[in-house]
């Protein structure tokens, strides 16, 4: 269908037409989409591709970039504790969890068993904040499960690219892993605030609020790729530009009036990646072959949903009488809003040719992130409704 441009053009034509009817009937916008991207197929073929470098290198920067620029660094840091454990303790667990269920139940070998479980452990940043901008969702619980989904996407990249090296036969021993560690995370962390700041500290020459709006993109985008370049993690990276320049950036680096320019370009961005992921994910759905693999995948989504209650219900009670404390309504959001998508399809879908069961791993993936699209994403509304955090609609 003629040129990528004249593709991206159609899909986001589609995707405002499915914002307007999402909002209308009150659905979640990224289950039009995904439904808008499956019935495509079946009318106009794409021929867009939709790899591990499309969603990492252009369409996850600003999602991750956006998210972490409205988060509060007050906040952010008085739950970090918690925050911490969640994603360290309660993503491991839920890793190794998902590995055991997929080794003993669906019979895979431990390698490409461990490899599923640490891309799939992780929530996606993704559909998470879409889903909870859609909802209206504010205050505490929004920063716990915007914040912890990020910090896991960081985690989970980091853990995977470990077990892939340890699946496709490199040794790596105790003292190799925690080198591989330290230096993707210290080194992600280290790289998104010498990026940010260096670039805001020239951006704090102008008053003009483009080349303000360029000088984040540059942050956003470089911060990622450069922290990719050198080995280090993207996610981290990236996600570090972002508080600083939410917390501190507009504080005096950027002018009043470029502030909501820049808040209004960021907006906007995180809409089109938002609205491309989603589509492109409806119209790959179609191209799976589900069938070989119906026994694996509901192994798979029911150990990822447990997963995902262990990685939550246990670490939030050693919190219980601290100032921490996550109230139960609370830990039953987040346990049930870790929402899988582009993260995990991305990290399948870069799986390299010498991994085991790369296939049957990719089409997994896809079958237990359209579960976390039409059953979680459906109901994740309802379920806030249910606990007060949005208004119930008025009948009539």
């Amino acid at each position: 269908m003629g040129s990528v441009v004249q593709q991206v053009e159609f899909l986001l034509l589609i995707a405002a037409v499915v914002a307007m009817v999402a909002r209308r009937f009150h659905l979640p916008y990224s289950v039009g989409l995904v439904l808008a991207g499956i019935g495509l197929t079946f009318v106009q073929p794409f021929d867009l591709p939709f790899t591990k470098e499309l969603i990492f290198t252009v369409l996850l920067p600003p999602l991750i970039f956006e998210a972490a620029l409205f988060i509060p660094w007050k906040e952010l840091k008085r739950d970090m504790p918690l925050i911490t454990v969640f994603v360290t303790a309660g993503l491991l667990l839920a890793a190794a969890l998902t590995a055991a269920g997929m080794h003993y139940l669906a019979g895979w070998a431990w390698a490409p068993a461990c490899v599923f479980g640490i891309l799939i452990a992780a929530t996606d940043p993704v559909s998470v904040i879409a889903t909870f901008k859609e909802a209206g969702v504010h205050g505490r619980l929004r920063l716990l499960v915007e914040a912890e989904s990020l910090m896991n996407d960081g985690t989970a990249a980091v853990g995977f690219v470990i077990a892939v090296v340890i699946a496709t036969g490199t040794a790596l021993g105790a003292g190799g892993i925690a080198t591989t560690l330290l230096s993707t995370v210290l080194g992600g962390i280290a790289c998104g605030a010498i990026v940010a700041g260096a670039l805001l500290f020239i951006a704090g020459k102008t008053e003009d609020r483009l080349v303000e709006i360029t000088f984040t993109t540059i942050i956003a985008y470089g911060s990622f790729l450069i922290a990719e370049h050198f080995h280090f993690s993207g996610v981290l990276s990236c996600l570090t530009a972002g508080l600083i320049t939410g917390n501190f950036g507009f504080l005096g680096a950027i002018s009043t009036k470029g502030r909501e320019a820049v808040t209004d370009f960021w907006e906007y961005a995180a809409f089109v990646a938002n609205s491309l992921i989603f589509i492109l994910i409806g119209v790959h759905e179609t191209q799976q072959n589900f069938a070989p693999v119906l026994g694996a995948a509901a192994v798979a989504i029911l150990f990822v949903t447990l997963g995902r209650a262990v990685a939550i219900y246990p670490f939030a009670a050693l919190f219980a009488r601290s100032k921490l404390k996550v109230s139960i309504k609370h830990q039953h959001v987040l346990f049930w809003g870790g929402l899988r998508g582009a993260l995990a399809l991305a990290l399948a879908m870069g799986l390299p040719e010498t991994m085991p069961m790369a296939a049957e791993i990719t089409t997994v993936t896809f079958t237990v992130v359209a579960f976390s699209v039409f059953v979680q994403g459906l109901t994740m509304t309802p379920l806030l409704r249910h606990f007060g955090e949005i208004p119930k609609r008025k009948k009539g």
